[in-house]
């Protein structure tokens, strides 16, 4: 075989590998349909959708994420549903996240902000729910964590949650869950979703005690936790394998069936990828099994946001 003969058949043969490779990764996001449980979008358009009060366009970073901007994201990963999270500027006024949903219901669902301290935050849920809402997020704010979840307005939500099957999907820090927990007790037939492994890490090491506390949770039958915000949690780099012992811990604590991935985009892809967030789940801790996998990437979020 001359050298040129044998520098074309090797260049045709790595050619053909390489689109073997592109074809297998292809074929592997078209059929895995993972869902991204935790996106927020917003749009530049602010005569449509104004922002709250005290917010202002410079300070949204990026300007805009749109729903094209999160499928060109995840589609390559084999991620095809998400799961909407209202945009704290604008606070109640839910719109825009209501009509991405509605432009594309089989590729979106939602979790909406009602305001808690109305006279009937419970009908406000059932209307959302109508328009492919299913959660709703609660955070402390500026009231005290000790006793955060005082008071009627969420004790209506709770019930209300319970009754229709909707999420409440509380965004906190480590220093709220003993309020959740007694939450939790009152309302025992409540779906719960905690938000970003309740940000165990955000401010440092990950502590053994928060561990303890969130891992406590899973005594409550109904409540899921989110396994997501890579990013902004314990060393907050890639690959993110510091997070890989907080994760057995909660895979041991809830099991596979009650814990879900989401990547928390856009502001995942500020300083990372996609694929950063997702690889970790997909092929990086090996503890989990290929029916484990499908449920944190898929399953659990179908049943509590797409059923």
């Amino acid at each position: 075989m001359s050298s040129s003969y044998r520098r074309k058949f090797l260049q045709q043969g790595l050619a053909g590998l390489a689109a073997g490779a592109l074809s297998q990764l292809a074929t592997h996001a078209e059929t895995v349909n993972w869902i991204d449980a935790h996106v927020h979008v917003w749009t530049n358009d602010f005569r449509s959708y104004p922002l709250a009060e005290g917010y202002k366009p410079e300070g949204m970073k990026p300007r805009t994420f749109l729903p094209e901007d999160i499928l060109r994201h995840a589609k390559p990963h084999g991620v095809n549903r998400v799961a909407l999270i209202q945009m704290s500027s604008y606070r109640f006024d839910n719109s825009y996240m209501l009509d991405v949903i509605r432009k594309s219901p089989g590729v979106f669902r939602g979790v909406a902000i009602v305001d808690w301290n109305a006279a009937q935050p419970d009908q406000n849920m059932r209307e959302l729910a109508k328009a492919g809402v299913r959660g709703f997020r609660i955070y402390p704010g500026k009231v005290a964590v000790e006793n955060w979840l005082d008071g009627e307005g969420f004790a209506k939500m709770f019930k209300c949650g319970a009754k229709e099957r909707l999420a409440i999907c509380p965004l906190i820090g480590p220093n709220a869950l003993p309020a959740l927990e007694r939450q939790c007790r009152k309302f025992p037939e409540t779906p719960v979703v905690i938000d970003h492994m309740a940000r165990l890490g955000a401010d440092g090491p990950v502590r053994e005690d928060d561990i303890r506390v969130l891992c406590s949770m899973a005594q409550h039958s109904h409540v899921k936790v989110k396994v997501s915000a890579f990013y902004a949690l314990g060393e907050k780099k890639p690959p993110h394998l510091d997070l890989a012992p907080l994760i057995h811990r909660l895979y041991d604590a809830f099991g596979p069936q009650r814990l879900m991935w989401a990547s928390d985009c856009p502001f995942q892809v500020v300083s990372e990828t996609y694929g950063d967030s997702v690889s970790l789940i997909a092929s990086r801790l090996k503890f989990l099994s290929g029916e484990d996998k499908e449920w944190i990437l898929r399953r659990t979020a179908e049943e509590t946001f797409f059923a």
